[in-house]
């Protein structure tokens, strides 16, 4: 699984400051002045996960799936696509999941940097912690466990659970486990042959897929030639045959241990992250970026859909209108996608790992480059407004989370780690600081001039910041967690503030405040130790007035309509 590629300390660092602010007090029910809140529709259905990962199935045939994001462990009931949740948040944070022969069940949470096992009488263990972006895991059947760091660190584990059931039983930090080997090239999705007890696997970074001695770390490269291959498992029904699934290209297949040909079984989109065999032999695979589990046929390449979703995780938005007709740009973590805005089809524009390698956190529409940011892989991506092409990535951020271009070439970048906010030139090589200590920036939106309005989820507050002068004052304080912001077309300032799960329209110049929508399915809530907007709600005003939020918690998106007289 590919999610924490280039993660930085300091975003994970950053904790919310303060409490939410209780809702401020509404007029009179009498009085005549009372705005009427917009009308609310979901123009984007919802769906299950966060981005789904990890998936395995247990003795009985029960599929179970992880999502990172969603910090969340899932049972997936495969002929109806129906989804329950087994483990909620954090702990359930699943990039891999593996179970040994007595039923006990193993993850790992990349991004706590623990691994769990939860036992067949449903107690749950922390077994390892301290380690650098645990993501794949795989019991022998002998029942020793495996796990490997990918991204954050790059090495295979073996974790002890001879005693993890003793009363007096303490979490391994990564200095006691067993280090079987290092420096592979980014060991992922991985498998342990039944057979010769061997571990197959692929090495992400090299593009290959390796055999690996789980006493000695020696490693034995099988097959290569891949594009970006995430996971590898081995067919029930014939043990010779590795099937592989190379995210890069979406390609699906089969490599034999004997001959070591490859043969190309099934073509998906790019996104596909990892695969699980049922007792039959069925082969089943998950898209990180379609937010989806298929069932693919190993003789055909058909793959039937189980379950699916639109948008995989919606965060910031933004929109253009051409024509009358308003188009949604949406970050959508594990890919950039557009929404029609009246009737809500959607589109690919950039798929991660397929055509970018960067986890898009934060969006806007510039004069001639869409930008995407991501304190995930710490980029600032340019895609030309009109060719739909990534033309520039640019790097060395502070956990940039959003940026706008200005009419001149230049980029407006908030940085949460640094708490900067940093002008870039039009040709990327001199960079300058044009506010300091910016109280957990999440969102930025272009005023009249030369202003640029901020929210900080730490302060609870909106900023108004000329970034010609450096001149700043406080537009409005006391918010309950202000994410996604826009400019309406008639000023104002429409604000996602997701403590109270609401939008609000803000006068730039009074400050005083109208909620315009409440009661919305917003505000993922972050990990232990995380960014305070792990997913920060996005807010985009078209200029007919309709108001697009996207929810991060439904994986939908919200169209808000003014209420006609």
């Amino acid at each position: 699984m590919g999610l924490g590629r280039c993660l930085t300390a300091g975003a994970l660092a950053l904790a919310v400051v303060g409490s939410a602010v209780a809702q401020q007090a509404s007029p009179p029910a009498t009085s005549p002045l009372i705005p009427r809140e917009y009308n609310q529709q979901f123009l984007v259905p919802g769906s299950s996960f966060h981005g789904v990962h990890g998936l395995a199935f247990n003795k009985d045939d029960q599929l179970f799936a992880g999502s990172v994001v969603g910090q969340t462990l899932y049972r997936v009931q495969v002929d109806t696509g129906e989804v329950d949740r087994v483990i909620d948040a954090p702990t359930g944070m699943a990039d891999d999941i593996a179970f040994a022969d007595d039923g006990t069940m193993a993850w790992t949470a990349f991004l706590l940097g623990k691994v769990y096992v939860r036992r067949p009488n449903g107690k749950t263990i922390e077994v390892a912690h301290g380690m650098s972006g645990p993501n794949s895991i795989a019991f022998g059947k002998d029942g020793r466990l495996f796990v490997s760091e990918v991204f954050l660190g790059d090495a295979l584990y073996e974790i002890d659970l001879k005693n993890v059931d003793k009363p007096d039983f303490k979490p391994f930090p990564r200095t006691e486990l067993r280090k079987i080997a290092e420096k592979m090239g980014g060991l992922n999705g991985f498998e342990i042959h039944r057979d010769d007890g061997f571990l197959y696997g692929p090495l992400w970074f090299k593009g290959e897929v390796a055999k690996i001695n789980l006493e000695t770390g020696a490693i034995d490269v099988i097959a290569s030639g891949f594009k970006i291959p995430a996971a590898a498992n081995i067919d029930p029904q014939n043990r010779d045959n590795l099937y592989v699934v190379d995210t890069g290209t979406g390609g699906i297949w089969s490599v034999s241990l004997t001959s070591k040909t490859k043969k190309l079984v099934a073509s998906m989109k790019p996104g596909l992250d990892n695969l699980a065999f049922d007792s039959r032999g069925r082969l089943f695979v998950t898209s990180m970026t379609d937010n989806g589990i298929y069932l693919v046929d190993k003789h055909t390449g058909a793959a039937k859909t189980i379950v699916e979703g639109k948008l995989a995780v919606p965060a910031d938005l933004a929109v253009t209108t051409d024509g009358g007709k308003e188009t949604v740009h949406v970050a959508d973590v594990f890919s950039y996608r557009t929404v029609d805005g009246q009737g809500g089809a959607v589109s690919d524009v950039l798929r991660v790992h397929g055509e970018t390698h960067a986890y898009p956190i934060g969006i806007s529409v510039g004069p001639k480059y869409v930008l995407l940011s991501s304190w995930f892989s710490n980029t600032v991506e340019k895609v030309d407004r009109k060719t739909g092409k990534l033309v520039a990535t640019l790097t060395e951020f502070a956990a940039p989370v959003d940026a706008l271009e200005f009419v001149d070439g230049s980029l407006y970048v908030a940085e949460l780690a640094s708490g900067n906010l940093v002008k870039v030139s039009p040709d990327g090589k001199t960079r300058s600081i044009v506010a300091k200590e910016l109280r957990g920036p999440v969102a930025m939106a272009q005023g009249p001039g030369s202003l640029v309005y901020v929210t900080e989820i730490a302060g609870g507050a909106v900023l108004q910041i000329d970034v010609a002068t450096g001149a700043r004052r406080v537009v409005a304080d006391g918010l309950a967690g202000p994410e996604g912001i826009d400019v309406g077309p008639d000023g104002r300032l429409f604000v996602a503030e997701v403590g109270q799960k609401r939008v609000i329209a803000i006068d730039p110049a009074s400050g005083a405040r109208t909620v315009i929508a409440s009661n919305l399915d917003i505000g993922l809530a972050p990990f232990p130790g995380g960014p305070p907007a792990l997913v920060p709600t996005g807010v985009a005003v078209a200029r007919s007035g309709a108001v697009y939020v996207s929810s991060d918690i439904r994986n939908a998106l919200y169209k808000l309509t003014p209420p006609t007289p």
